[in-house]
């Protein structure tokens, strides 16, 4: 497995260059010169020329391409326009928010979903796969930021025991900043673990009827130690397929639930920069979540040669 790193890394690397590329290019193929676009069609001739000059676009395309990608080496995203501070600083201190966020909502995934599909899978036809077929379709069907608004009825306005909103930052200590992301993992990890059930359900259904399985049984070790012991590891690779999906989602999709609940994460971010028409943030925050995209499916790659040996064969 060590010996494939190499490899895999280089096709990482190869594969953010490229997508690098593709960005830069799409943002310069913008319709409109991006200083107009940024400041606006009533903007002064010398305050054009200027932020003209600030982003370096007298430049040749593939110049400004390079110094760009010499500035994201570097760690030097470039000055927000709007914020007036680097974009690399916004990203991290929005992170500090996302992030947490995400690891709860899919920690919360995981707890619901596999349980409830092993389960289904294990009691086909019965009540508890009944259940988990109901639970998927409705909580697939139901938005998130719908969910989002409806926690804000019940547990802030009705019950008043969770902050409506806001994020009170990490200085002000661990649990006030937990208690204010509780209600947006919720919302975000419902729909996720409807996705995530049906999957696991499938997965394991489809590993009860291989011959291992069946060598187990006939073994006499006992259905609920070959369930999980056999079963469970075998349909591994599809359940993480989806969590790696899923991951990059609750990341890079949040934008609504985040305007919600009025937190400052990065898909709050990437809504403002848009509506802003800060062009460098928008190109360093959506070459952020490709890299994510990317180096996710990466650790996921390595993950199936992890668990299954059979797939380390002839590589």
């Amino acid at each position: 497995m060590i010996a494939l790193l190499p490899r895999r890394i280089a096709g990482l690397a190869l594969t953010l260059l490229v997508v690098s590329l593709l960005i830069f290019a799409v943002m310069d193929m913008l319709p409109g010169d991006p200083a107009s676009v940024m400041l606006g069609t009533s903007a002064a001739p010398e305050t054009l020329a200027a932020l003209r000059h600030e982003l370096g676009l007298e430049q040749p395309l593939l110049l400004r391409y390079l110094a760009w990608l010499a500035g994201v080496f570097r760690g030097d995203l470039g000055q927000s326009y709007t914020y007036g501070v680097p974009v690399a600083g916004l990203i991290i201190e929005r992170l500090a928010v996302t992030l947490p966020l995400a690891l709860m909502a899919i920690a919360l995934s995981i707890a619901i979903a596999i349980p409830l599909g092993v389960l289904a899978a294990s009691r086909r036809g019965g009540v508890i796969d009944a259940v988990a077929s109901v639970f998927s379709q409705v909580s697939i069907a139901v938005p998130a930021f719908w969910v989002a608004l409806l926690l804000i009825i019940l547990f802030s306005t009705t019950l008043g025991i969770m902050p409506a909103g806001g994020f009170p930052g990490w200085s002000a200590g661990v649990w006030p900043s937990l208690k204010a992301l509780i209600m947006p993992s919720v919302a975000l990890a419902l729909p996720q673990a409807g996705v995530l059930t049906r999957v696991t359900r499938s997965a394991v259904l489809d590993t009860m009827h291989e011959d291992f399985t069946r060598t187990a049984k006939a073994k006499g070790l006992s259905a609920s130690r070959v369930l999980w012991c056999h079963s469970v590891p075998n349909a591994m690779i599809p359940i993480l397929t989806i969590l790696g999906l899923q991951f990059t989602f609750l990341v890079a999709g949040a934008v609504l639930v985040e305007n919600v609940f009025n937190l400052p994460g990065l898909g709050r971010l990437a809504f403002q920069a848009l509506s802003q028409r800060d062009i460098v943030v928008m190109q360093d925050v959506v070459l952020f979540f490709a890299a994510l995209v990317i180096v996710m499916n990466f650790i996921v790659d390595l993950s199936y040669l992890a668990i299954d040996p059979r797939l380390r064969k002839g590589m």
